[in-house]
């Protein structure tokens, strides 16, 4: 016999806006607790310094998370030269520090033409990435360090919107996978003075931005479930930007069976929300699914309904 999970069935997208000082999955926690619900999972983790946009997948949206896992995001960062740490941010223990005399805006600059656009990133040891099912920030811990492979990221924008003698600030678009810690670390050896990021604030992931966001301050005063459930988006906002295919009933019935069905004016390749419809009913969302050579949608990711 299967586990029976406890709590309520809840499903939806919470923009939290992670507290400094905490872990992503402490936040995945403590909103499961205060809504009472089955399942939740983050969409990527990020650093117990940093602040901002964290998705949490509620139930049947956790079908989606991996493709929020695979989307841009935005940071804001502040910068700290002539320090560097071991874990490449303010939290870490420094490990050398360095005159940052002739280093001023211009030279600064300058040095982060070097990471604009498609660059080479090594991961940091303290990171979740995994060596052999165990996560590097934990090796790191045990003062081990292991070969990690170099990724390929692109940054679509890097601009320094403040400059105050060793700190300065960077607003950042980037790819998945781009690591803020590394650019900070990188950049200070150009400059041949070190650095470390100061502050890290992530102000989108995905289709979701700082502006959606909520607390958990905030969600502890709430009292009633229906409150809770009023700021979740629905679980379609995971993938909002990719086109959508809308089909009715009969043709929807076959995708819920993992057909692949011909819907008209489908796109012609690609990934795609797949939306059933019907008279005098709002649309449905089913999950999503990927055109096929023939034409033809397949299902790919669906969702159960209540």
């Amino acid at each position: 016999m299967g586990r029976t999970r406890r709590g309520r069935k809840v499903s939806g997208v919470l923009v939290l806006n992670k507290a400094a000082g905490m872990t992503s999955n402490d936040a995945v926690q403590q909103a499961k607790r205060i809504y009472g619900a089955q399942k939740v999972g983050h969409t990527g983790s990020l650093d117990p310094l940093a602040t901002g946009v964290l998705p949490l997948c509620f139930g049947e949206a956790t079908k989606f998370s991996q493709y929020l896992l695979e989307s841009d995001k935005k940071y804001r960062t502040r910068i700290r030269l002539g320090v560097t740490t071991d874990t490449g941010d303010a939290d870490g223990a420094v490990i050398s520090e360095a005159s940052t005399a002739g280093i001023g805006a211009a030279e600064v600059e300058q040095a982060l033409g070097a990471f604009r656009g498609a660059i080479k990133q090594l991961p940091p040891m303290y990171s979740a990435l995994k060596h052999n099912g165990q996560p590097l920030y934990k090796l790191a811990r045990q003062g081990i360090e292991v070969e990690r492979k170099v990724r390929d990221v692109t940054v679509f924008r890097l601009e320094m919107t403040d400059f105050d003698a060793d700190e300065f600030e960077l607003e950042l678009h980037c790819s998945k996978g781009t690591y803020v810690r590394s650019i900070a670390e990188d950049l200070g050896n150009v400059l041949g003075c070190g650095a470390h990021v100061k502050s890290l604030h992530r102000r989108a992931a995905g289709p979701y931005c700082e502006q959606e966001m909520v607390d958990l301050e905030t969600l502890r005063q709430i009292e009633d479930q229906q409150g809770l459930d009023a700021l979740l988006q629905p679980m379609a906002s995971a993938v909002a930007q990719w086109p959508a295919v809308k089909m009715v009933e009969s043709t929807a019935h076959f995708v819920r069976q993992g057909q692949p069905v011909q819907v008209a004016h489908a796109p012609v390749n690609g990934w795609v929300q797949l939306l059933e419809i019907a008279e005098n009913a709002p649309e449905r969302f089913l999950g999503v699914g990927e055109i096929l050579a023939d034409g033809r949608v397949a299902p790919r990711r669906l969702v159960v309904h209540d």
